[in-house]
């Protein structure tokens, strides 16, 4: 998929493994793990084979916007990158025609 960031200092944070080291500490490598296979996945209905990734829409205040699992708690929140976001007929998000996604936030823990 292609990824895009809220703001450049986000894409920064993970341009390479020691920018990652360097925001992300003790959770560096599974925020490593989880853009790689962002950034490999032709769509984001292939994130649904990545138990790990547990990659899921969210309710409430973050409706419309989705998220994998860095940790427990911490996450990778991201929302579709198209104009019109592509939809089933019943209106639900069609996640094998997502293949651009805007990251908004990365270790956020929104519980």
């Amino acid at each position: 998929m292609k990824l895009e960031y809220k703001n450049r200092k986000l894409g920064k944070s993970v341009t390479t493994l020691t920018a990652i080291q360097a925001h992300y500490g003790t959770r560096a490598k599974l925020v490593n793990q989880r853009k790689n296979e962002l950034e490999a996945a032709p769509t984001l209905e292939t994130l649904k084979n990545i138990p790990a990734a547990n990659c899921h829409e969210l309710k409430g205040k973050l409706k419309g916007k989705l998220a994998v699992d860095i940790s427990g708690n911490h996450r990778i929140i991201f929302e579709p990158n198209h104009d019109p976001i592509p939809t089933k007929e019943n209106g639900g998000l069609d996640w094998k025609q997502v293949t651009d996604i805007l990251i908004l936030s990365i270790g956020e823990d929104y519980h």
